[in-house]
């Protein structure tokens, strides 16, 4: 072979191998180099398809050919998990369909408060987790969950207490509410048990009481006064006559004046009508609330009135006599404000 052939030979095998080694490092790029444009959070809804999947994902994605490419030599289509991910920015085609298939979650936080009635608590877990509210609503009512973890279908709301957990986004209704079991079990210390048997109540009682304490009041340092004067009333054999009882009974909670037509509303939960505690809590109260009942205030008050300065906070009295005292007062100004 002469020397010119050797050279051509010699350049066609440079030009094959930089070709070769050029393509090579565009494949590596594309399946290992960066491929996640910025970091973002990806929903996979356990009722999407793969369909659905890539539409949402292809927008944040370089080297969209080397992710459907090596999707389908995963089988991604068929294997990936639904549920709650986060795409780090610098993040490979690789990397990001692994996680898909191997179903590689970052947890949420799922904040619960302010909640009245268990439909409220499905909307509002339907709005942070994948079940929607129907799922949510069957099982926080259904009485086969309810047995399972301790409580009847009335009672299972006292089991939740406001908090902020994590947990995977795609969790089941029903292993949310065994892990919610789980809360309960651990807020009832020993050292709260032990105030609770001071004050007579049961748990579900202290939960109740707690929850008219709540919704009387959102001042913390009068929660345990408050509470006071309804253990006064309980162990008088007093009816509580708890206005949010009366709001809760009526299923109507921007209620703003109660009128006596109210006060007469037949219902388990009106405590103008029934002695005692309504057969469960009427809001989840807050933790605040419920330490509230088992610290209640010792003190001789048998009622207690919003101040007419509208300060949310309260007057209380020893006599009914001072009580409508302190009631004209708050109706005058009521008037004055026009507030029907």
């Amino acid at each position: 072979m002469g020397n010119a052939n050797k050279r051509t030979w010699l350049i066609v095998l440079c030009t094959v191998v930089a070709v070769v080694v050029a393509a090579l490092f565009v494949a590596w790029s594309q399946f290992w180099g960066n491929a996640v444009r910025a970091e973002r959070e990806l929903y996979v809804s356990s009722r999407a398809d793969y369909a659905a999947l890539t539409d949402s994902l292809m927008p944040s994605l370089r080297h969209r050919t080397a992710f459907r490419l090596y999707a389908r030599r995963l089988g991604l289509a068929e294997s990936f998990k639904p549920g709650h991910y986060v795409l780090k920015r610098g993040m490979s085609v690789i990397e990001v369909a692994r996680m898909l298939k191997l179903g590689m979650q970052t947890p949420v936080r799922v904040a619960i408060h302010n909640v009245r009635i268990p439909a409220q608590l499905a909307a509002r877990l339907a709005r942070q987790l994948d079940a929607d509210s129907t799922a949510w609503m069957e099982v926080l009512t259904s009485p086969e969950m309810a047995r399972e973890v301790g409580f009847d279908s009335v009672t299972l709301f006292s089991m939740f207490l406001p908090n902020t957990y994590e947990f995977y986004w795609t969790v089941r209704p029903e292993e949310f509410v065994r892990r919610m079991r789980r809360e309960y079990d651990r807020f009832w210390t020993p050292e709260r048990d032990a105030k609770r048997a001071r004050s007579g109540l049961s748990r579900l009682e202290v939960m109740t009481l707690a929850s008219i304490v709540a919704e009387e009041t959102r001042q913390t340092d009068e929660m345990p006064r408050i509470a006071g004067v309804y253990m006064n009333r309980l162990r008088r054999g007093m009816p509580l006559q708890a206005d949010p009882t009366v709001k809760y009974a009526l299923q109507d909670f921007g209620l703003r004046r109660i009128l006596h037509k109210h006060l007469k509303y037949q219902s388990p939960y009106n405590t103008y009508v029934n002695k005692g505690l309504p057969p469960a809590p009427i809001c989840m109260p807050s933790l605040a609330a419920i330490d509230a009942v088992l610290d209640f205030e010792q003190h001789d008050y048998l009622y207690f009135c919003a101040r007419p300065t509208f300060d949310g906070h309260h007057n209380f009295a020893r006599t009914y006599r001072e009580h409508l005292a302190n009631a004209r007062a708050y109706s005058a100004e009521l008037n004055r404000r026009n507030i029907k």
